[in-house]
């Protein structure tokens, strides 16, 4: 497992200073969320392009832990890049207030977490187009398989990163971008992963646990396998089907991401 990560690790380094210097480009910017997708996003962009050449962008809202941003400000210490701290509470307190009226009272859900996603993205292409940077993108192969993005906010970029990274590999990455010394926080692996867009909000709620997740996805979309082959596995018959029907209704969403730097066939 090693070699190969080692080899992922190189991989991703040279797509990323290849895409750069084939567009001319010099200077990247991330959001940084204290998340392990975006630390290993972030790590592997230093490697590539220098940390004078990395900006990392903190946006905290009333849904993020103390922890996620002490863990992201960490890490760009120990990457020794530049970040900066945007609060995006009052732009979505705005924006809750304009929409008040239309929204006629109903129970917050998804939309008010997407509408944070993609007070994100608009700061971030701000910043983009201001300081001429190049904004990576930090989904991954897990998240985009079945939906779990949200189009316009955590799904914008002009490179995606990480795109055909089961989480597990982003997982067993961090170990190995941490082989020498602690780079990306230690709390930052091992807390429950989450996005943090409502309270006590974890992955978890929504999906599988990755270790199950990746693996059906694996079956089904490297190994072209469908339910009963799945099944016969040992899966769980309903949590097949599920998880299948999930790929296959987010597959709009995918038709809209960014170019991903591939490492599968």
């Amino acid at each position: 497992m090693k070699k190969e990560i080692s080899l992922i690790y190189n991989a991703l380094t040279f797509g990323i200073r290849d895409f750069f210097e084939k567009h001319s480009f010099k200077k990247a910017i991330l959001g940084l969320s204290g998340g392990i997708d975006s630390a290993v996003v972030a790590a592997l962009a230093v490697e590539a392009l220098g940390n004078e050449n990395v900006w990392g962008i903190l946006m905290p809202s009333r849904f993020s832990s103390e922890h996620s941003v002490k863990d992201a400000e960490s890490l760009a210490h120990n990457l020794k890049c530049r970040h900066d701290i945007i609060s995006i509470e009052p732009a979505f307190t705005a924006l809750l207030e304009t929409l008040e009226p239309l929204f006629q009272n109903k129970p917050p859900d998804v939309t008010e977490e997407n509408m944070q996603a993609r007070i994100r993205a608009v700061i971030l292409m701000a910043l983009s187009n201001k300081f001429n940077h190049i904004l990576l993108n930090a989904s991954n192969k897990s998240e985009l398989s079945v939906g779990y993005s949200t189009l316009y906010g955590d799904s914008c970029g002009a490179l995606s990163v990480i795109g055909d990274l089961y989480k597990v590999q982003v997982i067993d990455l961090a170990h190995y971008i941490n082989r020498n010394g602690e780079i990306i926080p230690r709390n930052t692996i091992v807390k429950p992963p989450s996005a943090e867009l409502r309270f006590n909000q974890k992955d978890s709620d929504s999906l599988p646990e990755y270790e199950v997740l990746d693996a059906i996805l694996q079956h089904h979309l490297e190994n072209h396998h469908g339910v009963q082959e799945i099944v016969n596995l040992g899966y769980d018959k309903e949590l097949v089907i599920h998880i299948l029907n999930m790929v296959s209704r987010s597959e709009y969403k995918r038709r809209q991401f960014p170019p991903i730097l591939k490492i599968t066939p």
